[in-house]
C-alpha cells in the first residue's frame, strides 16, 4: 500500500483543528500526525516530525503563521506549507508566498478542495484555492500604476511602507495586524525609521511622511 500523506495542523482555535482532523480522517490517504495552537510550537515540532504537508493559520498567538512557515520552509523546505485562514487579502496572500507557502485555501472550503489541495503540495506542487487564484489573476492582469519617485531612499522597503501606515494614522497594533507579524517587529521597524530620519517621535515622523506624498 501507498504510504499515507502525513500532515501537521496548526491554528489556535481547537473545534477548528478537530473538525479539520475529523474532514481529513475520510480522505483516505491522508493522516494527521501532529497539531499545535501557535506559531512557535508548530515550527519546532514540524522540525523534529517532518510531515509533508502543514496546513497553518495566520492568526496565532506569539509566532504568527507567516513567520512560522518562513521559518519552517527555511529549516524544511521539503515540507509542503499550506495556508488555511480567514483572510484572502492581497497583503496576506503575498506575504504567504514570499514567507514559502505553497498552498493558500480559505476557511469553510470543501472536503474535496483541502485534499486536492494538500495531494499537490506532497507532491512538490503549488495549488492555490479558486478564491485565491481569482484574486492572483486580477492582481497580475490588471494595469500597474506607475512608480512613484521613491522617498527616503534611507529606508528599506518594510520601513518605507511602515511609515506609510504612520502616516495614515495607523497604530503600532493596527500595522502588525495588517503587515502579519508581531507588534515587536513593529516597534524595532518604527525606531529603525526614527533613528533613520533623525525625528524626535510620531508626530515629527507624520509631517515628514505627509510632506513627501506618504500617507
Amino acid at each position: 500500500m501507498t504510504e499515507p500523506i502525513t500532515v501537521f495542523i496548526a491554528d489556535d482555535h481547537r473545534l477548528f483543528r478537530d473538525g479539520l482532523r475529523a474532514l481529513l480522517a475520510s480522505a483516505g490517504d491522508i493522516q494527521v500526525t501532529g497539531e499545535a495552537d501557535n506559531g512557535e510550537e508548530a515550527a519546532t515540532l514540524v522540525e523534529r516530525l517532518q510531515p509533508d504537508v502543514v496546513l497553518m493559520d495566520i492568526q496565532m498567538p506569539g509566532l504568527n503563521g507567516i513567520e512560522a512557515t518562513r521559518r519552517i520552509t527555511a529549516a524544511s523546505p521539503h515540507v509542503g506549507v499550506i495556508i488555511v485562514t480567514m483572510f484572502e487579502d492581497d497583503d496576506s496572500v503575498f506575504a504567504a508566498m514570499r514567507a514559502g507557502a505553497r498552498g493558500y485555501i480559505l476557511k469553510g472550503a470543501g472536503q474535496e478542495e483541502v485534499a486536492r489541495t494538500i495531494r499537490a503540495v506532497a507532491q512538490g506542487e503549488a495549488l492555490f484555492g479558486p478564491a485565491i487564484a481569482a484574486r492572483l489573476m486580477s492582481f497580475f492582469s490588471g494595469p500597474r500604476p506607475p512608480a512613484p519617485a521613491e522617498a527616503f531612499p534611507e529606508l528599506t522597503v518594510r520601513e518605507r511602507e511602515v511609515l506609510s501606515l504612520i502616516a495614515a494614522g495607523h497604530s503600532n497594533e493596527a500595522i502588525a495586524g495588517r503587515l502579519v507579524v508581531s507588534r515587536k517587529t513593529v516597534r524595532n521597524h518604527v525606531s529603525n525609521i526614527f533613528n533613520k530620519l533623525q525625528v524626535a517621535g510620531r508626530a515629527e515622523a507624520i509631517i515628514r511622511a505627509r510632506d513627501a506624498g506618504m500617507g
